[in-house]
């Protein structure tokens, strides 16, 4: 395997946000197995930076497809990116939401689809492929996006008296806009999405069985 600066980077890239979701995932279960469903209240003050950081990072990898570091497609790549942090900012912006369960039921789904994801883009870099891993990032991950956009819904339906309070305050004068940007994204995005995912999730493991076949 040929080492350059680009393989370097994308192998650490992936290799952090790996890190930073798994660290996310162990706590908020060993928050809740401790103190039981107190932890959910307080899953956005323990685990929020790290989760807001990983993130906001996650927009490099709009660019990275765009310059071919990584091989997927641009479209729902750009649409899961912007969802996410959108309803970060919002989660941000307003206290009163940030301690709801809907939140914490939120990280563990983004956790999961995360964490399906890295590994196997990890073992792509090492050119050592998985079907196990192939076959979970492909399948598995569709679903449970399907679960976490509906979980999106059901926060920013429990946001929403919280949303026309602040509208009255000109710091926040631009959360209404934020909204309907986000539910346009949430409603023509998510079908799209899972859309060009189950064409992606057919082509490569099509690619797969036709390498397996040639051997």
């Amino acid at each position: 395997m040929r080492y350059s600066f680009r393989l370097i980077y994308i192998f650490f890239y992936n290799l952090f946000q790996f890190c930073g979701h798994t660290w996310i995932l162990a706590n908020t279960i060993a928050r809740f197995l401790t103190f039981g469903k107190d932890a959910l209240a307080d899953t956005f003050y323990s685990v929020g930076f790290v989760m807001s950081l990983c993130q906001l990072l996650s927009i490099l990898e709009i660019f990275h497809i765009a310059d071919g570091i990584e091989r997927a497609r641009l479209l729902p790549r750009f649409i899961q990116v912007m969802e996410k942090n959108i309803l970060l900012m919002m989660v941000i912006m307003l206290e009163e939401i940030q301690s709801k369960p809907v939140v914490c039921v939120q990280f563990f789904l983004w956790n999961i689809m995360d964490l399906l994801r890295y590994p196997h883009e990890l073992l792509s870099v090492m050119e050592r492929p998985s079907i196990a891993m192939l076959w979970s990032r492909y399948s598995l991950w569709i679903p449970v996006y399907i679960l976490s956009v509906a979980n999106e819904g059901v926060i920013v339906y429990q946001a929403l008296p919280y949303l026309e309070q602040s509208a009255s305050h000109s710091a926040y004068i631009h959360l209404p806009f934020l909204m309907m940007l986000y539910l346009s994204l949430l409603t023509v995005g998510a079908p799209v999405t899972v859309w060009q995912l189950l064409k992606e999730r057919k082509h490569h493991l099509d690619k797969w069985y036709k390498r397996k076949k040639k051997k």
